[in-house]
């Protein structure tokens, strides 16, 4: 998918990559944030709509050409390992830096929505393949799902505290600086993964654990960019609003996109009964994390210690899929472990590794 390149060509893509995303977030986020002001829009669905859509469009193409290519797994490690590190990684960072705020639809609405998705995903993925059938069962909810969540939003209308100073601009200087920052974001984070995918090749690892940690990490830093960027403003709700919609646009346009132009014939278990599963339950922490237990304050907050827990589970994750990735498993009898074509199996199941 990625041409090879010099290791010190590489090196100089992930250091530019990340000095562009550091630039160009700051005036996505901005010009956004301006930008929802002019229109009278909700920051939240600004959020969902422009920085979650926007800031996915790296998923999107990676997941896209990995399709094409082949390389199944690297495409639906990217977009479910995108959605994890949104969450545990991405709110666990933009908590520490400042407490976010919770409107009352993220657990009420917005975490279900994202828990029936997950369900949805399993069953479609069951039987180890994804047709051109499920990806336009995916595509099709995902048509329905975001103008409902934006209606439900709407109306609403417990806009999470006006939190953050927005600053100035005119309609068309704020759309300006949206599409700027939001260019340069794209750019930038192929940029960063051309690179960072190159150096991971040298270690001889699988497609899955690239699409999980680096390519996953790599095109999701837009979202942590702009993330905290929108933390150290105090907008909460477009720090919230761009993680729920960036995984709303990973699971069913990502994944369902990608499967319409070449359809999945066959991944690794281990999206079925590892990554899927433990998304849900990071998904599912969302929703407890952001409830407010207190009658007089209608708001939850995610603060630093819940962030703090996101990223030990985040690290803990990591570890997990490095670990069944390098450590070769142990020697099993074939009484309950049938070797086929050199697999293991479970029960028909091919063994779950990296």
């Amino acid at each position: 998918m990625y041409v090879d390149i010099p290791v010190s060509l590489a090196v100089a893509f992930v250091v530019a990559g990340l000095a562009l995303l550091a630039w160009s977030s700051d005036r996505f986020v901005a010009g956004s944030a301006a930008l929802a002001k002019n229109l009278g829009v909700s920051p939240f669905v600004i959020g969902m709509v422009v920085i979650g859509f926007g800031t996915s469009a790296p998923e999107l193409l990676v997941s896209a050409f990995s399709g094409i290519s082949g390389h199944s797994s690297l495409s639906l490690g990217n977009a479910y390992g995108s959605c994890f590190f949104n969450i545990a990684g991405i709110l666990g960072v933009a908590a520490l830096v400042k407490p976010i705020v919770v409107k009352k639809s993220i657990p009420r609405f917005g975490v279900p929505v994202l828990l029936a998705i997950a369900a949805v995903s399993c069953f479609l993925i069951r039987d180890g393949s994804l047709s051109r059938m499920d990806a336009a069962i995916l595509l099709a909810l995902f048509a329905v799902t975001m103008p409902l969540y934006c209606f439900i939003d709407g109306k609403g209308g417990d806009a999470a505290s006006k939190t953050g100073e927005i600053e100035e601009m005119s309609f068309v200087a704020s759309l300006a600086w949206s599409l700027v920052g939001l260019v340069v974001m794209i750019g930038a984070s192929h940029i960063l993964v051309w690179g960072s995918v190159d150096l991971a090749r040298s270690l001889g690892v699988s497609e899955l654990m690239i699409g999980l940690t680096v390519v996953a990490i790599g095109t999701s830093l837009p979202e942590l960019a702009s993330a905290l960027a929108a933390s150290r403003r105090g907008e909460s709700e477009l720090v919230l609003g761009n993680i729920i919609g960036s995984n709303i646009f990973n699971m069913l346009a990502v994944v369902g996109i990608a499967g319409a132009i070449s359809p999945i014939e066959k991944f690794s278990p281990c999206v079925l009964w590892r990554d899927l599963p433990i998304l849900a339950v990071a998904t599912l922490s969302l929703g407890v994390f952001g409830l407010s237990f207190k009658a007089s304050k209608p708001f939850g907050s995610i603060g630093r210690v819940k962030g703090a827990l996101w990223l030990l589970f985040f690290l803990a994750y990591m570890a997990i899929v490095v670990a069944e990735e390098l450590v070769p498993p142990a020697p099993r009898s074939t009484r309950f472990w049938g070797a086929v074509d050199g697999v293991n199996h479970i029960g028909g199941i091919q063994e779950c590794r990296g």
